[in-house]
């Protein structure tokens, strides 16, 4: 695999083997009667939770918040979201596997401390974002990235979008395994057309960001800052539905019913061939949606990673 030489490498991270505890948080929202209501996220986590327990994630091991629970502890709320995530973490130990899967709106916010190159912080939106706010990645990342220790596997699923970056793991990949640098914010045409996409796929994040990145001259951060306050020593993985200035489609496929694209995608790859390397499972996922979709999802990651490892969890 070729790596660009330019941007250091931590060398204290470890690999998980994924034979420890495992831990699943499932999150779903379909937004009933709110605008931008969606119709595909709670079929995501249903499928999905089916799909991982051939991974080795118990039932009994695993959150599922969705906004059509009657339970009030098990709907997505920003408060039950950000204590689930403490949960999927809690007590981490070497060899542990985590994942996460969300599916559902994501949107994108200024970025206030610099560590972003496109001038925007990538959010989650609870069910209750109206009242409680968004959910950012600065945040995600410290509780979920931040705490774990070396050997400790997150394995990540964001089906949303603006979703690139969305754990601010610093080290992305193309899909001829390169590791390359983030998308720099582009000029006034696409921020408008930015913004006319958005308002047409009800993007609810997308039309005042692309709007208000108009006439703003951001330049690349400091990307060794960078590299040091955001990989980890611990072994963090994520497959985002899209990049960062791009939408994640809720669609309808053959036998998956409503879905998220990004969630059909990866269950079909994995399902079709199991054992895929890294650079097999992130090229597969993107030949999938080729043929009805613009959005590329993308493959990041704490620490420099070997593609042609076997993807496992």
């Amino acid at each position: 695999m070729v790596q660009n030489t330019h941007i250091p490498a931590p060398t204290n991270f470890q690999l998980s083997n994924c034979t420890g505890r495992k831990r699943a948080l499932l999150i779903g929202i379909n937004y009933f009667g709110q605008k931008g209501q969606l119709r595909g996220c709670i079929n995501d986590v249903r499928n999905i939770k089916a799909f991982i327990q051939r991974f080795g994630f118990r039932e009994e091991d695993t959150v599922t918040l969705t906004d059509d629970q009657a339970n009030p502890t098990r709907i997505p709320t920003k408060a039950n979201i950000l204590s689930g995530m403490q949960w999927l973490v809690r007590d981490a130990r070497p060899n542990d596997s985590f994942f996460l899967h969300f599916s559902g709106h994501g949107g994108q916010t200024a970025d206030l401390d610099g560590d972003e190159d496109d001038g925007n912080d990538n959010t989650i939106y609870p069910v209750d974002h109206t009242r409680a706010g968004v959910i950012v990645d600065d945040i995600m990342h410290d509780i979920m990235v931040k705490p774990l220790p070396a050997g400790c596997r997150l394995t990540a699923i964001m089906d949303c979008c603006h979703s690139g970056s969305a754990l601010d793991l610093p080290f992305t990949y193309s899909t001829s395994g390169q590791l390359k640098d983030q998308n720099v914010l582009q000029g006034v045409g696409s921020g408008i057309m930015g913004a006319g996409l958005s308002y047409l796929k009800g993007d609810l994040g997308g039309v005042m960001n692309s709007l208000g990145g108009i006439g703003k001259k951001i330049g690349r951060p400091n990307r060794q800052r960078i590299i040091q306050t955001k990989s980890s020593p611990s072994d963090c993985i994520m497959f985002s539905g899209c990049k960062d200035n791009q939408t994640s489609a809720d669609t309808s496929e053959a036998k998956f019913g409503m879905t998220g694209a990004m969630t059909f995608a990866f269950i079909t790859a994995l399902t079709a061939n199991p054992r895929q390397t890294y650079l097999q499972l992130l090229n597969s996922i993107r030949d999938i949606l080729r043929a009805k979709y613009e959005q590329k999802p993308q493959l990041s990651s704490s620490h420099p990673v070997d593609l042609n490892l076997i993807f496992t969890m």
